[in-house]
């Protein structure tokens, strides 16, 4: 077994505590008329909408039973949620252990924009990557999302 495989099987052993990504949370871009947009997705492709844009249901593989997000939202043009970036679009990705993975991007030298942030639907963290995205990354409380009873698009 080489380096490669190793590596991968190592991946596979981390618990719910290991500092990492577990998927992606959302994917945001800028649109000329946000609404018109949402709009748009919604009679042409069956999206269900909300103010955010559009939330997507999928069950999470470890926990089936747990119902999980991804935000698809359009922003309008000039709005400084990207920024420091200067693209068109932010991912923001799932998280677990945010403190944890916070530690090591910092020992690793990568671009902290802010503090962890915590609101009852979960922890939030804003970071640049080697291309200059600015990158969100999200440990979600989805239980708050489904008590909420939201239209969701599955």
């Amino acid at each position: 077994m080489d380096n490669a495989d190793n590596t991968i099987e190592s991946a596979d052993k981390t618990d719910e505590t290991t500092p990492k990504v577990t998927g992606i949370g959302g994917i945001f871009f800028f649109s000329d008329d946000p609404q018109k947009t949402k709009e748009w997705y919604a009679r042409h492709l069956g999206l269900e909408v909300n103010q955010w844009g559009s939330s997507f249901e999928f069950r999470n593989a470890n926990k089936p039973d747990e119902i999980n997000y991804l935000q698809w939202s359009p922003f309008a043009h000039g709005s400084e949620y990207f920024v420091p970036s200067k693209k068109e679009f932010m991912i923001n990705y799932r998280v677990q252990n945010i403190e944890g993975l916070v530690r090591k991007l910092r020992e690793s030298d990568v671009t902290v924009l802010d503090s962890i942030e915590t609101y009852d639907y979960g922890k939030f963290v804003h970071i640049m990557d080697a291309d200059g995205n600015k990158i969100e990354l999200w440990e979600p409380v989805d239980s708050v999302f489904t008590a909420m009873g939201l239209k969701t698009t599955k």
